[in-house]
């Protein structure tokens, strides 16, 4: 368990890290060499690079981030980025952003319209 120093410094940088990535993903465009630098870049922060995003399991995926100490917004945040990320390239990550906004609805034990409004979005996209 982290203490409240060491936690806090931890969710900034992963809001940080999230950040970027959405902020690289959302122009609407296909991806060049340099846009998968830098989400590989990104993703290394959570230890995955676009590969092995791509070969885990929505469960492993899950277990991963929740080790690498991210809340529930931030859980959110990360399928956003999944779910952009799916748009208009050769890989589709939505089912995995599926599993994320399903688990925070059921381990939060609070019903959020908009978390259930972007699950249906994701199962319209694919």
């Amino acid at each position: 368990m982290l203490n409240k120093g060491l936690r806090d410094q931890e969710s900034i940088r992963i809001d940080n890290v999230l950040k970027t990535l959405l902020s690289i993903v959302l122009v609407p465009k296909f991806w060049d060499l340099e846009d998968k630098s830098n989400i590989e870049e990104q993703l290394k922060d959570f230890g995955f690079n676009i590969q092995s995003l791509i070969d885990c399991s929505e469960k492993e995926l899950i277990t991963h981030l929740l080790r690498c100490h991210l809340d529930w917004n931030q859980l959110e945040q990360f399928a956003d980025f999944l779910v952009i990320a799916s748009k208009d390239n050769p890989f589709d990550f939505s089912e995995k952003a599926i599993a994320i906004y399903n688990y925070i609805q059921q381990e939060s034990k609070v019903f959020s319209f908009g978390i259930n409004s972007k699950i249906a979005t994701a199962k319209a996209n694919l």
